[in-house]
Formats: C-alpha cells, structure tokens, sequence
C-alpha cells in the first residue's frame, strides 16, 4: 500500500457558505465533495475525534480494504480542497435557525453562515463499565464481526453479554471461530437463546465480568468476580452508541431511540431530510449501523439532495426576478446570483 504524507493544512473560515458540513468522518468529506464538485461553496468543520481512530485499518471498504482510518481522511481532505471547499477545525456548539438559513456558532467564538445544513458529527461508543474494556477498544476488543471479524478469526472469543442482542452477536462471530464463549455478565440468555448457543457449540459462562486480563500488552483471558479466568484472545461486546449532536438542540433536533435499540440517532428520512427545513443528516450521526462505505455513501446522497434544494430555491427566485425585474427584492437577489456566478467564473 502506497503511504499518504498527512500534511496539516488549515484553511480559512469565510462568513458564509452555501452548506456548512458538521463533521469530517466518512460521511461529512463525501458530502462536502459532492457539493464542492457542483461548485457550491462548502466548509466541513471538523472537531477531529473520528470513531474509529483506535482501529488500525478501515474494512469492509470496496478498493481501500485495510487502509489506516487517518490515511483514509487525509485523501478525502485533499479531495474536497481540490475542488475548493475548506475544511476547518473545530466544535460547534450551537446553531440557530434564521430567515434565509443558519448561524452555526463555533466553542471558539467564531460564527460562520449557512445556507443549508449537512451534520455528519458520528456518534459516541459508550462501553460496559468492565476495566480494561476502554483501553483494549479497537485492538483486541471488537464489535462488528464485519469490521473486525476476519482479524480474530479463529481465535478463542469472548462474547460479553450486554443486551439481548449479544445472542446474536455471538451466533455472527461463531461464523468467524470454532471457539467461542458467552460471558452472560449481567444479561443471562433466554431459554431458547441458550438452547441456539448449545446447538452451535458456544459455551455458556455464568457469573459477572470483573475485568480484562492483559499480558505483555495482549489480551489473554476474562475474569470473573470469583477470580476465575476464562482464557481468551479476543472479546466482543456491543457498545451503546449515541449520536454526536448535543448543538443540534437549538433547533429542536433531539436523539431517539434507534430502530435497532442499539443506541441513540438523530432520525431523517430516506434522503437524510431531518425535520428541521434546511438540515440534513448523514452517517453514524442517524445511522448507528452504517459502517464507513453505508456512511460515505449516505453523505454523497444528502450532498446531492442538498444542492438540488438550493438549485430548487434559486429557479424559484429567479423565476420571480424575472416576471418583474424591477421590485426592490428583485434587484437584491439578482445581485446575489450575479456575485454567486462570479465566484464560480461563470
């Protein structure tokens, strides 16, 4: 694989923009790229605390299977600053809605407009309280079968049970390995759960999780309150993942509970409209599920949906102008698309 020099570039913060993107994930530079392809003026504003920074590589992704997650969004902010968008660092703490568009208010104090919205901010991976479970994240304490199951194939798993999705959580990683455990932890299976493990040759351990038990910086077995170790080289555990959009409050966007009852998302729709006009979501940020191409994907379908809602707005304005040129609003806004063109060299 051919190395990427991650070179740190910031750029500058203009007062406006056609679209302010929240988030510089998988999701937030894909859709950034769409709209700076279609030549809208965008910034990506990015707190750079990316979800899968503990993970060494990013799977799953047709043709950049196994790429380092930083490698990965340094190309795509290069990308996007090939086209001319801008990708600032930074938090936003709060966004007000107004007549023509948003204040998106930054913890540093700068404030920058928008016309439209793309939030992309991810979500938060909020883990059993089990000491060693936090600093073994990414490395040999896993989650997805998808994203990290080929790497711990064949090993001797753990499954730490956190809710009655863990089940089937295990079931997907006995795909991965003929040994397999189910810790029940604080969450015994049911009858006809236990029944589906026997039937798959998933042992059942009985008894709360005291901890990790790390060796020489591997991870080499779980211990119960009793004291007993259970060796393993690999544990999954579901996280309770909760959407990054505390800001989002200000205009009434407030967390659900995701279908999956996996977590907390912000909901939209098909398109990723959420239910503030002007606003549209894409990623972890309303798809907990969505795994880096779902997510960048995602973000390239909003990207596209919201430069046709601008283009919509413009026709309709210019549509006005041109049935009577000479009104007051009419003269404001065809100025406004003359300096928009000139930005653009049209």
């Amino acid at each position: 694989m051919v190395a990427v020099e991650v070179v740190t570039v910031t750029d500058q913060l203009d007062d406006s923009y056609d679209v302010v993107v929240v988030g510089g994930g998988a999701a937030g530079l894909s859709g950034a790229l769409m709209l700076a392809r279609s030549r809208r003026s965008v910034v990506v504003i990015d707190a750079g605390e990316p979800r899968n920074a503990p993970a060494a590589e990013v799977h799953g992704l047709l043709a950049r299977d196994g790429t380092p997650p930083t490698e990965l969004l340094a190309r795509g902010r290069a990308e996007v600053r090939g086209y001319g968008g801008h990708v600032v660092p930074g938090d936003v703490d709060a966004v007000v809605r107004g007549r023509t568009g948003f204040a998106v208010a930054l913890t540093d104090g700068r404030t920058v407009r928008a016309r439209r919205l793309l939030v992309a901010t991810g979500l938060v991976d909020e883990l059993p309280d089990v000491p060693g479970l936090r600093d073994r994240w990414g490395r040999d304490v896993v989650h997805c079968p998808y994203c990290h199951g080929w790497e711990v194939r064949d090993q001797a798993i753990g499954v730490l049970a956190r809710s009655p999705m863990s089940v089937h959580q295990a079931l997907l990683f006995r795909q991965l390995s003929a040994d397999v455990t189910f810790f029940s932890h604080t969450v015994p299976p049911t009858d006809e759960q236990a029944e589906q493990l026997a039937a798959r040759g998933i042992k059942i351990v009985d008894g709360e999780v005291a901890s990790l038990v790390v060796d020489d910086d591997r991870l080499v077995g779980v211990r119960l309150v009793d004291g007993t170790v259970v060796a393993r080289e690999a544990v999954a555990v579901s996280a309770r993942m909760v959407a990054r959009a505390g800001f989002l409050a200000t205009l009434g966007l407030r967390p659900a509970e995701h279908p999956s009852g996996m977590g907390e998302h912000i909901p939209a729709d098909a398109t990723g409209r959420a239910d503030v006009p002007g606003v549209w979501l894409a990623g972890n940020v309303t798809d907990l599920t969505a795994q880096v191409g779902a997510a960048a994907a995602a973000g390239a379908a909003a990207g596209a949906q919201i430069n046709a809602d601008l283009i919509a707005e413009e026709t309709r304005q210019a549509v006005a102008v041109h049935r009577d040129p000479f009104s007051a609003e009419s003269e404001a806004r065809l100025c406004e698309l003359v300096m928009g063109d000139r930005r653009h060299g049209l």
